[in-house]
């Protein structure tokens, strides 16, 4: 009976509470905000129009079928696509003034808005990359030389394995967020205090009935490793580029 007792009260003590809904306050109290649809309409149908139109033209010529282009064809894949996963809910908002957004609407709009996102910045790091080696590699040997050395660090078979790599560490990351959203009570506040149902916003509201210890380490390498690094090693990519253009000797004049 002892046995029967404990083994209840400690499936009571694991229970995950799941609220039926949130509500993002992140426009809460902005005048006439329900007009500002139609900024964000011409932002999104001018986003849409000219990364198609990007995808479009690389996809037609086949002489834009290079690692520089696919890697901006990706760039323009996951910028329409961040966006899209986005708009629908400001409109929502702006239009109707419905700020509620369901449990699993929630973390399914989180992991669509933030791969998109961190493919973004992974993206920029890989048309970095390309351009140090297109870059760095002419100016400091012969052009047959440096063509055979760029085919060999920069391919289409590379650039495609450097993004493969990248979509499945965005994957990785977002889906670790996730599941460590899903272990979590709600048992206070279904306020999120910002414009989409973020992580760091939406784990703070489970901290005073669930241990959020990890969910704050992932906050805090999250950046680290989508941004920060990234940042770092494209400004370095330009700093050396930079450096590489002011170091060409000029042939002398007979």
């Amino acid at each position: 009976m002892n046995s029967q007792t404990s083994n209840l009260s400690l499936t009571e003590n694991i229970t995950i509470i799941r609220p039926p809904y949130f509500y993002i306050s992140g426009f809460t109290g902005i005048p006439h905000i329900k007009y500002y649809y139609v900024f964000l309409s011409l932002v999104y149908i001018i986003t849409l129009m000219g990364n198609t139109f990007v995808m479009f033209v690389i996809s037609m010529d086949r002489s834009l079928q290079s690692p520089k282009y696919i890697a901006v064809f990706n760039l323009a894949l996951t910028d329409v696509s961040g966006t899209t996963a986005m708009v629908p809910k400001l409109l929502d908002m702006f239009l109707f003034n419905r700020q509620f957004i369901s449990y699993n609407q929630c973390l399914t709009s989180q992991f669509f808005v933030v791969i998109f996102y961190i493919m973004q910045s992974f993206n920029l790091t890989i048309l970095s990359y390309d351009r140090l080696v297109a870059i760095c590699c002419p100016l400091r040997s012969q052009l047959i030389d440096t063509m055979k050395r760029y085919s060999m660090l920069i391919s289409n078979r590379s650039i495609f394995q450097l993004t493969g790599a990248a979509w499945v560490l965005a994957v990785l990351v977002v889906l670790i967020c996730i599941g460590l959203i899903t272990r979590l009570s709600f048992c206070g506040s279904v306020v999120i205090n910002s414009f989409f149902c973020d992580h760091y916003p939406l784990y703070s509201l489970a901290a005073p009935c669930s241990d959020v210890l990890p969910n704050r380490v992932m906050s805090y390498l999250i950046p680290c490793l989508v941004l920060y690094i990234p940042m770092i090693f494209i400004i370095a990519s330009y700093i050396c580029i930079i450096h590489a253009l002011f170091t060409i000797t000029l042939p002398q004049d007979r």
